[in-house]
């Protein structure tokens, strides 16, 4: 297996027939992601799709609620 700079990851991954993928170990570890974890997929026709653990956006979403709040 290929070894990558610290923080980075790369690979390819199949759709199964239901539509699944599974996310490499090594991603899972990098992220700390755990069977039942949410995740938010953003899709964009022209720059493709991400993945980022919900947590994330949650935090950003309370963080400007709080400064909206604050007005």
């Amino acid at each position: 297996m290929e070894t990558f700079p610290e923080g980075k990851f790369l690979a390819t991954v199949k759709i199964g027939p239901k539509g699944q993928i599974v996310i490499p170990k090594e991603a899972r570890e990098m992220f700390s992601l755990h069977a039942g974890d949410a995740l938010l997929l953003m899709a964009d026709k022209n720059q493709g799709i991400a993945l980022q653990p919900f947590s994330y956006a949650e935090a950003f979403w309370n963080a400007v609620k709080h400064i909206k709040d604050e007005d």
